[in-house]
Order: structure tokens, then C-alpha cells, then sequence
């Protein structure tokens, strides 16, 4: 691992927020000329080799950010030290983490909200089950958090 931060995205399958969290970061970052390690994951497998949901792949491309690319993974232990920050989108998803934690840890574990002031211990809202509306508050919410992310280590 080297000093540069690292940051994982973590939620549920990894196709809604996770992949809008690393598109806004990936964009907020090249923005700001600021070299980072950005990745997301899903504690759950059921869509891993995946592509982005349509609906968060269009409130993306709405904003000018591309993660078409993307494909969902799950987390694998090596994540726990590779990255030195990882980012769960709910409360839910970072109790998983620490509970899949190994001994050796040396990644931060927070929920993403946590940085963005005034929204300390809330979650990103699942817009899986909704319609487009949703995916914007969540794209919202994750560019919210990018900026700060920018902002903390630059």
C-alpha cells in the first residue's frame, strides 16, 4: 500500500450507488487534478460481472460522467489493506464490513455520508426499488460526498 488514499465505494450488489459514488469521485477527482485510487464493491454477489442499473447508468451520463465500463464486484479480504479508506452507503453495508474484516486491517471504515457536514450517520438512500427520481437524490448525495472527499485530500 502506498500514501496515496485509496477509496472503495461499498453498498449492497454494487450497480446503483457504489458505481455512482466512484463515477462522481473518479470525476470530482480529474477535476480537481488530484491523483486517487477509486473502486467500488458490493457485500452481496448476485451481481457480480454486472453492469451498472440502467437508471444509474442515465442520471450519470445526465451529469456527464461515463460508468458504463464499470461491472460489479463483491468485496474480497485483500480490499481490508489494499484501500486505505472504504466507504459503506448505509449502515447496513459497514456492519457487514466489519464483520468481514480480517485481523490485519488497515483500511478506515466509515460511511460515506460521514464526510459531507450535517450528514454525519446517515445512509444513501437504496434507489434500487424506485423510480428515476431516486437515482438522482442518490447521485446528489454521492456528488455531495466527492466534493468533500476532494476537498479532504487535496
Amino acid at each position: 500500500m502506498n500514501d496515496a488514499p485509496s477509496i472503495l465505494f461499498v453498498c449492497l450488489g454494487n450497480i446503483c450507488r457504489s458505481p455512482l459514488a466512484e463515477g462522481a469521485l473518479r470525476t470530482a477527482a480529474r477535476e480537481a487534478g488530484l491523483a486517487l485510487e477509486i473502486d467500488s464493491a458490493g457485500t452481496g454477489d448476485w451481481h457480480v460481472g454486472n453492469p451498472p442499473d440502467p437508471r444509474a447508468i442515465e442520471v450519470a451520463r445526465e451529469e456527464g460522467v461515463d460508468i458504463t465500463t464499470l461491472r460489479a464486484r463483491q468485496v474480497v479480504y485483500e480490499d481490508f489493506t489494499r484501500f486505505t479508506h472504504i466507504f459503506a452507503l448505509d449502515a447496513d453495508n459497514l456492519r457487514n464490513l466489519r464483520q468481514l474484516a480480517p485481523g490485519d486491517t488497515t483500511a478506515e471504515l466509515a460511511l460515506l455520508l460521514d464526510m459531507v457536514p450535517g450528514r454525519e450517520g446517515q445512509a444513501v438512500a437504496d434507489p434500487y426499488y424506485g423510480g428515476a427520481e431516486g437515482f438522482e437524490q442518490t447521485w446528489a448525495d454521492v456528488n455531495a460526498a466527492a466534493k468533500a472527499l476532494v476537498a479532504r485530500f487535496s
